[in-house]
């Protein structure tokens, strides 16, 4: 059944054509980084389930998000994007979905209070289950299989069956987003994420290390606040619950085209598989598919942008993805690397020059600073990825433009996979609980050490512009 017909069906807003043709033309430009099925007949059955699936996310939501990351992109608000680098369908339980939220809501509590700034809050939850690789085929002890490409395409496990590139995954992935959207919603609109309980959001966790000591201090501040705001008869319904979005990388075009819907009240479409999504830097090529298809969706969007980019790359695709100029539309990701990014963010600020005011700019400082340690783990250097943050910050301020927001991985367990922090992780301490299945993360004391540090940045502009 084709989209028009879909929604003719459904009694809803029908979708030009032309619209509808355009959501496919991203098959004739050979997209990359794609599974190869085997069986057609088995993952054309399996699409045609996925179109007839509820949506994960509605249209309404998406716009909202769009307007509260417009509100960053003139300096009014803060993006946090967190979470795992790849989700696995094991690690789908409620106590690991809960600490995840917990460590962005309490990085957001961190950032609010100290950037006197309101916080976007959007999880890499509910969808990050691909990921790009740069082979296709990994080898071991002479044997070669297909690399893990995520849990949306393959198993971990290295054998023959487990990483056969198998379709039923991509309802699986449909089905865990379902149940990890239920529970955040539940978790950020039932009374878990009320303000009143920053005291609560700390518990479970080492209290041992300052930062811990530094977020309680930060908590009793906050107490006192509100204990005043109550004695002045301020309505606290606002603080009882918080908006958080979903987010993934748009990689796997097949999932994400079944997953589109047009949307009732104007007949555009809209990518229901997430609040935002985003292209990564291996295929944002201005001719890829995917940057042809995520054109085409009224989401949200954003576009990662490594070292090479250059401003011609970024008008370009803002012309392309942005045609209108639609403040909270485009987000650019910069990931250039603790090494060069005070080289290349200047001069890429400086070549665009004020040629894209409605762009909000975003920091990931995680991928462009990934290295092997001596004993053999992949791994970052916490101080190189707070080194990327301060450069970010640092060429906005020379620029007169505004830093919009982070873009992390981060978990809220306490696993030992980024070198550093206060916690002082060394290279034989990444034996201890090394759990990623694809890039190393922060834990959640090097997450809230972030958060104080890029709390303290947000003041300082605060202190420039008076």
């Amino acid at each position: 059944m084709n989209t028009s017909r879909l929604y003719e069906a459904a009694g809803q807003a029908e979708a030009s054509e032309e619209t509808i043709a355009g959501l496919d033309a991203w098959r004739s430009l050979e997209p990359l980084q794609q599974p190869t099925y085997q069986d057609a007949e088995e993952l054309a059955g399996v699409l045609d389930r996925l179109r007839e699936v509820p949506p994960l996310i509605f249209a309404g939501e998406a716009d909202r998000l769009r307007d509260h990351i417009a509100q960053a992109s003139r300096g009014e608000a803060f993006v946090l994007a967190g979470g795992d680098c790849a989700e696995s369908f094991a690690s789908a339980s409620a106590d690991a979905i809960r600490r995840r939220v917990q460590t962005v809501l309490q990085m957001a509590v961190v950032l609010t209070y100290g950037g006197s700034l309101p916080v976007v809050k959007i999880g890499r939850m509910a969808g990050q289950f691909a990921k790009p690789r740069s082979s296709d085929m990994e080898t071991r002890d002479g044997v070669t299989l297909p690399s893990y490409r995520g849990d949306i395409v393959n198993d971990h496990e290295f054998t023959p069956e487990a990483r056969r590139h198998d379709p039923n995954r991509l309802l699986d992935a449909y089905h865990v987003s379902s149940s990890t959207l239920n529970l955040i919603r539940a978790f950020t609109t039932g009374g878990f994420a009320d303000l009143r309980l920053v005291h609560e959001w700390n518990r479970g966790f080492l209290g041992s290390n300052p930062n811990y000591h530094r977020y309680e201090q930060l908590a009793r501040e906050i107490d006192r606040a509100l204990k005043f705001m109550d004695a002045c008869g301020a309505d606290f319904d606002a603080i009882g619950s918080v908006q958080f979005f979903s987010a993934h990388e748009a990689l796997l075009l097949e999932y994400e085209r079944a997953l589109t819907r047009i949307d009732s009240r104007t007949g555009d479409p809209y990518d229901v598989s997430g609040h935002f999504l985003w292209i990564g830097e291996r295929t944002r090529q201005l001719d890829s598919a995917h940057v042809d298809f995520l054109s085409r969706v009224k989401n949200p969007i954003g576009v990662k942008l490594g070292p090479t980019a250059t401003a011609d790359d970024a008008l370009a695709l803002a012309y392309k993805l942005d045609p209108e100029g639609e403040p909270g539309r485009l987000t650019f990701i910069t990931r250039m690397g603790a090494e060069v990014i005070r080289e290349r963010l200047p001069k890429l600020l400086g070549d665009i020059g004020d040629r894209l005011p409605q762009v909000t700019w975003v920091c990931d400082p995680m991928h462009g600073n990934t290295i092997t340690s001596n004993t053999g783990y992949k791994t970052r250097r916490f101080e190189d990825v707070m080194g990327e943050v301060a450069g970010f910050f640092d060429a906005h301020y020379d620029a007169g433009t505004i830093p919009g927001g982070l873009h992390i991985e981060l978990t809220g367990d306490d696993v030992t996979e980024v070198l550093g922090g206060a916690s002082e992780i060394d290279e034989e301490g990444l034996r201890r609980r090394y759990e990623t299945l694809v890039d190393p993360r922060l834990n959640h004391d090097q997450s809230l050490e972030m958060a104080f540090q890029v709390a303290e940045y947000l003041t300082d502009r605060q202190k420039t512009q008076h």
